[in-house]
């Protein structure tokens, strides 16, 4: 059955009250990604029939496809971080059914995050399909709409608020988790600023796009806030949270998610430039379509100013900013970039940050099964192997998953 299938079917039909036990640690352990997935499915089940219970064309309009958005799509890695923390610092079955309420708030928030994203940098596609506000126009096309001065307006603030009940239900889902009362203090905590941080890193990349900055620093502080954090950083942090365990520890492992989020980041600057659509689910060149102030786009620029490449900074200019880049214009900008030797460079810091992840987390003194699957899950996203491509493609190394 297909992801979007699974998914409604999910929804639509509530799970017993037997299947909502609470599973054990172990039973999470051996499939975290459908225990989640299932999580996420009976919360999302229950919002969106109190949702009918409101009105049969806002669940079905807005709700339900938010909930088939969030429970069909995403490779779940932030309730994976907070989960292998929380395992790795000591987490058990009394602690199971906290951390999959979490790591389904998390899904929801990122789904607001999406949403929202999509709109600002009015992408149609997002995991291979329509984004959410595609979708709806899709749903609403604009001879259905003859007085619509604006025939996009409507989708798009339909996703607006879309995302906005995405946060809502995330909130919903934190403010129900059951803690004792120290711990739900310390969570509330790393929840709230989580989401600011997240607001500001969008700010900052809104900003940077506006005013055309060049700013490598501005660049990785917008990556930090953005994505290291939020992706990363923060689920660590809820999930050794849960447990109650020493500073030390918790210090670790946020400095061991932030390099990790770092190069997760750069990695999908590079995918946003030279990825495979077919592989990421996104056209190759956004970033460049947006004038996205990226850390690539800062350092060939600082590189073709210093070595007097005005050629290259002349595309570079031209080229950024551009909805309407061609295939051809989106090549000579790719062969611009490999020439001022960019790619390389942000290469070599994802490297540095993968192996400083590494030292950070060893400083974590974490043993047993779950410290070696949080390793190998860091590994993965500080620096995922390039698949094996055809020679004479450099481009092509590119084609991770974002």
């Amino acid at each position: 059955m297909h992801a979007k299938s699974v998914a409604r079917h999910l929804i639509t039909h509530r799970p017993t009250a037997h299947a909502s036990r609470p599973p054990t640690a172990a039973t999470v352990d051996a499939d975290v990604d459908h225990a989640v997935t299932a999580e996420l499915a009976r919360l999302c089940a229950d919002s969106v029939a109190y949702s009918r219970s409101l009105d049969p064309v806002f669940a079905t309009d807005v709700a339900e496809r938010l909930a088939d958005f969030t429970v069909g799509g995403g490779s779940r890695i932030r309730p994976r971080f907070l989960w292998w923390a929380m395992r790795a610092c000591g987490g058990s079955d009394a602690h199971a059914a906290g951390a999959l309420r979490l790591g389904a708030a998390l899904e929801l928030i990122q789904s607001c995050a999406l949403v929202h994203d999509d709109v600002m940098d009015q992408s149609a596609v997002r995991r291979g399909r329509p984004s959410f506000h595609a979708q709806v126009g899709l749903q609403f096309p604009a001879n259905t709409r003859p007085d619509e001065a604006d025939p996009a307006s409507f989708a798009q603030s339909v996703a607006v608020l879309a995302g906005d009940l995405a946060l809502c239900w995330a909130d919903d889902l934190v403010a129900g988790v059951d803690l004792d009362p120290p711990v739900r203090t310390d969570i509330l905590r790393i929840w709230r600023a989580m989401r600011t941080e997240m607001v500001a890193g969008q700010y900052l990349d809104l900003h940077g796009q506006a005013t055309s900055s060049r700013s490598a620093v501005r660049a990785i502080r917008t990556v930090c806030l953005k994505t290291a954090r939020y992706t990363v950083e923060q689920p660590l942090a809820l999930g050794a949270a849960l447990t109650g365990i020493d500073g030390a520890t918790r210090r670790s492992l946020a400095a061991a998610g932030r390099c990790a989020g770092i190069a997760f980041q750069l990695r999908d600057d590079l995918l946003g430039v030279f990825g495979d659509p077919a592989v990421t689910g996104k056209p190759s060149g956004d970033d460049i379509r947006a004038g996205k102030a990226t850390y690539l786009v800062a350092l060939a620029h600082a590189a073709a100013r210093s070595t007097g490449d005005r050629a290259a900074v002349d595309l570079l200019e031209a080229c950024r900013g551009s909805g309407a880049l061609s295939g051809p214009d989106l090549a000579a900008v790719r062969t611009a970039l490999y020439a001022t030797g960019a790619p390389a460079h942000v290469e070599r810091r994802i490297d540095r940050l993968a192996r400083a992840s590494e030292r950070h987390l060893a400083a974590a003194r974490l043993h047993g099964p779950a410290a070696r699957h949080l390793t190998e899950l860091l590994r993965r996203v500080a620096s995922p192997a390039p698949p094996d491509v055809p020679a004479g493609e450099p481009a092509a190394r590119y084609g991770g998953t974002r």
